[in-house]
């Protein structure tokens, strides 16, 4: 899969697409293909707020409640590649539409699960059907769009891409709060159910006719390869790093990822992935500028949860809307990247959002007080979604740009598989920093605390909360320490996001990657 696509393939994409769709019809289709993509990113994080819901529900130990969280983005991010693949050769439409099917029908079985197991397989079913969905809606976008529209349409993709899973875990945590965790399978299957209407009737068809077979080899290794490397990062954490599981499953990753990539080098136009792509700077650039921007959004929510139930005594449904007014910046900024591309280019707006992203992070962690509570980090937070906001679109135009028209399905997967290491490698990265941070910080602060106490403070803040409750006079002096090395930790895990934002901008700076726009404008 080079640049250098063989002329049938350009002509099968254009015979499908021989009636342009006028402006009415592409608002209606990218109305359709973010409300296909909100289902999905719902799913994503709705499921966290209702832990201990499912706990109850079906006696299970926290270990198979993760499995049941954690076993959708496994299976999504496996498939996304291949199925994106398939959705450029068997149409987009099609598998759009096929995807929603599995998608509805998953989820509401999820809904109605009486087991684990049941619940297990749906999440699974789920993500296959979720694969088969997120890399069409971006790729029917960027074959549909005219050039001149092409930015703003992919601006409020990328809004519904970053700020879909924060209105998701509100929405969630809302029907937790008045019904039941069943009911928060009611929204993404309303969702589908909107989008199936939609597509039916607005979405047009287009698809690639290959002269070469289906990539089977790439498929596999790169399926094995992403589903080893990130359960290492999602069960690390828990198992510990130098665990046989961990360490059997790093090794797993980084061998399937080699042959991913030496038999894409051999396969060249054929490729499922043509690897040498990513010495060009746009997509090298927009790549690890998503895979940041996520990563840090990511761990920041793992990281803010804790602050806002453990620190300040707020309720799930309290917590998650904390984030809204992040969520409506980032939509905004989103929304607003294209016209600072057309007119300053897209390296300085994608170096501008990392900037502010960057700045954002350093103001949360100089103000963060357990005092001053949520008014000393909403600053911060704003801006480091106003950055975010503003890098996401370019970054995710540097990588769809990247690649021919006929393969748009393989270069939204790369986006989306993109974005699901980065969420892992955030979450993991910042999850070990807070925890290695609270840890230490609250040894200095246990004297006087009877023994079984303070082992228990040292688990987590929660933990340490919990045990104040019952720790008699010494309740309110532990319960403090806890809260303080807890925003120790927080501070820790900032300070690091703020490095890592400040390499990034660096990287753009001296690899200046440069789109059409950059050219025009300079």
């Amino acid at each position: 899969m080079s640049t250098n696509q063989p002329a049938p393939a350009v002509a099968a994409e254009a015979s499908d697409a021989t009636h342009a769709p006028d402006a009415r019809q592409r608002r209606m289709i990218l109305i359709a293909v973010c409300v296909a993509l909100m289902a999905v990113i719902a799913s994503v994080s709705g499921l966290n707020v209702a832990q201990p819901d499912l706990a109850i529900e079906f006696g299970a130990a926290q270990h198979t409640i993760l499995w049941i969280i954690n076993i959708y983005t496994l299976t999504l991010a496996a498939l996304l590649l291949p199925l994106g693949a398939l959705g450029d050769r068997l149409g987009r439409k099609p598998m759009l539409i096929a995807g929603l099917s599995v998608f509805g029908m998953a989820s509401a079985l999820a809904g109605l699960a009486n087991s684990t197991e049941v619940m297990l397989a749906a999440r699974v079913l789920s993500g296959v059907g979720a694969a088969m969905i997120m890399p069409i809606t971006l790729a029917v976008i960027t074959a549909t769009f005219p050039e001149a529209e092409r930015g703003r349409a992919i601006g409020v993709w990328t809004g519904v891409a970053g700020g879909g899973g924060i209105l998701g875990m509100f929405l969630s945590a809302a029907l937790v709060d008045v019904a039941s965790w069943r009911w928060l399978f009611v929204l993404p299957v309303a969702l589908v159910v909107v989008a199936l209407a939609m597509a039916l009737r607005s979405v047009p068809n287009s698809r690639e006719t290959s002269g070469h077979a289906f990539d089977t080899g790439g498929a596999l290794t790169s399926a094995v390869a992403v589903v080893a490397l990130i359960f290492v990062l999602q069960e690390g954490p828990e198992r510990g790093w130098t665990a046989p599981a961990t360490l059997i499953s790093l090794a797993i990753g980084v061998v399937a990822a080699g042959c991913f990539v030496a038999w894409e080098q051999r396969r060249r136009a054929a490729a499922l992935l043509d690897v040498r792509l990513f010495r060009e700077r746009d997509l090298a650039g927009g790549s690890l500028t998503l895979l940041v921007v996520f990563g840090v959004q990511a761990g920041i929510f793992v990281v803010l949860f804790p602050f806002f139930q453990a620190v300040l005594g707020w309720s799930g449904l309290l917590s998650t809307l904390a984030f809204m007014p992040m969520a409506v910046v980032m939509m905004m900024a989103s929304g607003l990247a294209p016209k600072l591309v057309a007119r300053s280019g897209s390296r300085s707006t994608m170096a501008t959002g990392i900037a502010l992203s960057g700045a954002g992070l350093a103001l949360m962690a100089v103000l963060v007080s357990a005092d001053g509570g949520y008014p000393t980090i909403l600053p911060g937070m704003l801006i480091m979604a106003l950055g975010m906001g503003l890098s996401m679109t370019p970054a995710t135009e540097a990588i769809t740009s990247s690649l021919p028209r006929e393969r748009q399905g393989v270069a939204s997967a790369l986006n989306d598989v993109t974005r699901e290491f980065g969420t892992a490698l955030g979450v993991a990265l910042l999850g070990a920093l807070l925890s290695a941070g609270y840890r230490n910080a609250i040894d200095d602060r246990l004297d006087g605390v009877s023994a079984n106490a303070a082992g228990t403070a040292r688990e987590g803040v929660a933990n340490a909360v919990a045990a104040a409750n019952n720790a008699g006079a010494q309740g309110r002096s532990l319960a403090q320490a806890a809260q303080q090395s807890f925003v120790d930790g927080w501070q820790q895990a900032m300070w690091a996001g703020v490095a890592i934002m400040a390499a990034l901008f660096l990287y753009l700076l001296v690899r200046r990657p440069k789109s059409r726009t950059d050219a025009a404008s300079s």
